[in-house]
This record gives C-alpha cells, sequence and structure tokens, in this order.
C-alpha cells in the first residue's frame, strides 16, 4: 500500500512539474478560514479592536506522503484610535518537494461607521521558495537532475472589508504576482509577472443569529475566483452554546466534507478543531486531514471586550 501511495503522489508531482518551468506558488487552505481573515485579506488587521493572535497548524491527507502540511501565525491590532490596522502574518508549507516560508505585512485604513466599520487594506510579502527535485529520483529528465536552492520572491495584495455587530463581508487578492521558479537553464531563476488573469479572487462572508437565548448559529462561506478554473466554495455552519461550546459542518466542493469543534474557554481564548474526510480521487490513499486552531485577543483595552467577538 506504501508503494501506491508514493507512486500516486509522484505521478501528481511529475504532472504539476513536469513542465518546463515549476510553478512554486501554491495558496494554502483553511477549514476554520473564519478565524484566520488576515491571511486571506489585509483589510482585517485590527478588525477585532485588540491585539490579536491565531495560530493554525494544518495536516492534509494524512497517510499519503508529500502531503501538504502547513503551520501559519498571524497577529494584528489597531491604532491611531482604531482608526488604522497593522498586523503581520507568517506562514510555512511543505508539499511533497516544494517548500514555502512567507512572511506578509498588512495594513488597514479603517471608516467607522456608527456600529459599522469598512477597511481598505494593502500587503506586502516575501517568501523563501524551494525544491527538491533530485527526491524525487527522475533520472531520465535532466530538469530534475538538480534542486532550486533556496529563492526569493516578492508579493503583494489588497483587500476591502465590511463588519457589523451580527455580519461581515470581505473581498480580496491576497497574492497578486505570480512567483514561478524557471529549472530549464543552468541557474534557477525566479520569474514573478503581474497578470491580472491570473488573480485568485476571494470573497466571504458570515453572520450570527440568535435561535434562542442559548443557542447562536454561524454560518460563513468563502468563494475563491480563478480564471479558467470552476469556482470553489467553502460553506459552513457553527451552532455556538452559551457562547462557550461550537460544533458544525462544512463543505469544500469537490474537496471535503468537514466537521468542526471549538471552544471560547475565556472571553480572550478560544480553540478549534476540525477533522476533513476526502471527497476527491484521493480518498483512497489518506484518512482526512486534521486542523488546529488556538486564537487569542490580548486585551490592552479590556473595557472595549464586552460581548464575545464572533468574527
Amino acid at each position: 500500500m506504501k508503494t501506491n501511495k508514493i507512486s500516486y503522489l509522484l505521478a501528481l508531482l511529475v504532472a504539476v512539474l513536469s513542465s518546463i518551468q515549476s510553478i512554486a506558488q501554491f495558496d494554502p487552505q483553511f477549514t476554520q478560514y473564519m478565524f484566520n481573515e488576515l491571511y486571506i485579506n489585509p483589510a482585517y488587521a485590527g478588525s477585532r479592536d485588540n491585539l490579536s493572535g491565531t495560530g493554525l497548524i494544518r495536516e492534509q491527507w494524512v497517510g499519503l506522503d508529500g502531503a501538504p502540511s502547513t503551520q501559519t501565525l498571524t497577529v494584528h491590532a489597531p491604532f491611531a484610535d482604531r482608526k488604522v490596522g497593522a498586523g503581520i502574518s507568517i506562514l510555512h508549507e511543505t508539499i511533497g518537494v516544494s517548500k514555502k516560508l512567507g512572511v506578509n505585512l498588512a495594513g488597514s485604513y479603517r471608516i467607522p461607521m456608527d456600529k459599522n466599520t469598512l477597511s481598505f487594506g494593502l500587503q506586502l510579502g516575501i517568501a523563501n521558495l524551494s525544491e527538491n527535485l533530485q527526491a524525487l529520483d527522475l533520472t531520465t529528465d535532466n530538469q530534475f537532475q538538480r534542486n532550486t536552492g533556496n529563492k526569493t520572491a516578492p508579493n503583494f495584495g489588497f483587500g476591502v472589508y465590511y463588519q457589523t455587530p451580527k455580519w461581515y463581508a470581505g473581498l480580496s487578492v491576497p497574492r497578486m504576482l505570480k512567483n514561478k521558479l524557471d529549472v530549464s537553464s543552468a541557474s534557477t531563476q525566479v520569474q514573478n509577472t503581474l497578470q491580472a488573469s491570473d488573480f485568485h479572487y476571494f470573497l466571504t462572508g458570515g453572520s450570527v443569529h440568535a435561535i434562542s437565548s442559548t443557542v447562536k448559529l454561524r454560518p460563513a462561506v468563502m468563494m475563491k475566483v480563478v480564471n479558467g478554473a470552476p469556482i470553489e466554495l467553502d460553506l459552513s455552519c457553527n451552532a455556538l452554546f452559551r457562547d462557550f461550546i461550537w460544533a458544525g459542518l462544512a463543505y469544500r466542493t469537490g474537496d471535503a466534507a468537514s466537521l468542526l469543534l471549538g471552544a471560547q474557554l475565556t472571553q480572550q481564548f478560544r480553540i478549534g478543531y476540525a477533522y476533513d474526510y476526502t471527497l476527491s480521487q484521493l480518498q483512497d490513499f489518506n484518512t482526512g486531514s486534521h486542523e488546529l486552531m488556538l486564537g487569542f485577543d490580548f486585551g490592552f483595552d479590556k473595557d472595549r471586550i464586552v460581548t464575545p467577538r464572533y468574527f
């Protein structure tokens, strides 16, 4: 079985890497995206009204050799009487022979509208990319006889975020440059191109609805639109009990069905877990995906935290 798994993964990697240029930009996916909005949208910076941090660890397609393993940390806070926000997101990810370490700085300008807020954000980032092509042991192809080494690639993005006490919506393009590692020449080169047709657009939204004095529903959606590819939808709904424990279900089109669990342990500390059951053709080669989320609002201005934050 292990040999079959390795063979299947190598087939996938060859399909991705067998072109003249190997694409080194890959967008991570998170089932608990609603707790990690800063990585998707820089306009989210400062939206929790206090210094806030979120960490996510995702092990995708467990049991499949070389499957994606992702760790991310985001920290952000409001400044200047909450008229601006600033944040940082750090991501480390490995997929097969590819590795990425990225750091993004985000800034937002926030326009208060009564109890609502409209924010505009910009993001600047840099990523270290590498591919250990020799590990594929493809002796018949000269392009895979050397590793790429560590290469650096820049990026930038923008976003818009509108928030009310009961719902939110966001639109963003978190990465506007297409980064490629060109392994066709004697030395690996990084190519960075800006082309609107390559943009990945993220549309997110969520809300909270009181069903009773003890139960609230929190539906959320993320739509990813890429030119030349089917629209990808992430749909989820959590039931929150006594503003303390939540449980819910999620569905990602063509990919996975998920179970979500979590708890707001204190007004400031939250923890969440998600399990994805694979629905694609890879389901015979893995036992699912696991994701752990930890979040903390440091509350340096505690008088602002009068009710639990739902997003």
